[in-house]
Parts: structure tokens; C-alpha cells; sequence
């Protein structure tokens, strides 16, 4: 043991800090090159995956726009067909009320004033109303009763130079 420590002792520390800088640069030196070979992998296999990636999304991007906005078409089609069912729907029980003589005749005595043979009829005018306005010939046929647009319509039909 003693003859170990003379050996030792016998260096200069010159000598001991020269030989300890060298193993550090010889160190520091293959940690370094491992990393630039590390790093040149994974920066050539990161350049190929994300050249892969945006060719993926580039052919990809128009087919998925077309695929979501066919199917918002194919949405509002099928809303746009089951309204058109829940209006055939409403209008075919419309005409199976129709055919029922009943009906008709309580529509017409309802909004065409009809009386039975022998009925006298009433018009009630309620007295907070407005009083009805004189006909204008610029007036709206919407505003009007359809009678009122029937009857303007033969009385222009009787004078055409008008």
C-alpha cells in the first residue's frame, strides 16, 4: 500500500491534471459524437414521418371535405323529406275530412254564411270594432273577403276600357 501512494506521489500534478483533462476531452468527446449520430437518426426518420404525415393529409383533406358536406346535404334532404311526408300526411287527412258531406257543409255555413232552406240567418257586428273600411281599387285582394275580389272582378270584366 505504502508503494502505491509513492507512485503516486511521484507524479507531478501537472502530469495528474494533463492526464484528467484527457480522459475528460476523450469523454466529453464520444458523448458528443453519440448524439450527433443520435440526433442525424431521429432527424432524418422525424423529416420522413412528417413528409408522410402531410402527404396523408394533403390526400386526404379534399375527399373528408366532400364526405362532411354530403353529409350535411344527406341531413337536410331527409329533414327536407320528412316534412314533405308530414305535410302529405296532414293533407290527405284534410281531403278525408273533405269527402264527409258533414264537414263541408259545416265549412260552408262557417265561412260562406250558407243557411238551410227556411233559416234565418244573423250577422252580429261587435260594437268595439272598428267600422269596416269603404273599398279602395288599389286595395289588396288578401286583405279582402275572396267574394268581394269575385265581384270586382265581373264589374271590370263589364267595362274593358278601363
Amino acid at each position: 500500500m505504502a508503494g502505491s501512494r509513492d507512485r503516486f506521489s511521484t507524479f507531478s500534478t501537472a502530469t495528474r491534471l494533463k492526464q484528467l483533462g484527457e480522459r475528460t476531452a476523450a469523454h466529453v468527446y464520444r458523448s458528443q459524437s453519440r448524439r450527433q449520430v443520435r440526433r442525424s437518426r431521429l432527424t432524418g426518420r422525424a423529416a420522413l414521418l412528417v413528409l408522410v404525415l402531410c402527404t396523408l393529409v394533403v390526400a386526404l383533406a379534399y375527399p373528408m371535405r366532400q364526405y362532411v358536406s354530403q353529409r350535411s346535404e344527406i341531413a337536410k334532404q331527409q329533414r327536407a323529406a320528412a316534412a314533405a311526408r308530414d305535410r302529405l300526411e296532414r293533407l290527405r287527412d284534410e281531403k278525408a275530412r273533405w269527402q264527409d258531406d258533414a264537414y263541408a257543409e259545416q265549412q260552408a255555413r262557417k265561412h260562406l254564411h250558407f243557411l238551410r232552406p227556411g233559416e234565418i240567418g244573423y250577422i252580429m257586428s261587435d260594437p268595439g270594432a272598428q267600422p269596416p273600411q269603404p273599398h279602395r281599387t288599389g286595395q289588396a285582394g288578401s286583405d279582402r273577403p275572396w267574394y268581394s275580389n269575385v265581384w270586382d272582378g265581373v264589374d271590370k270584366a263589364d267595362r274593358p276600357g278601363e
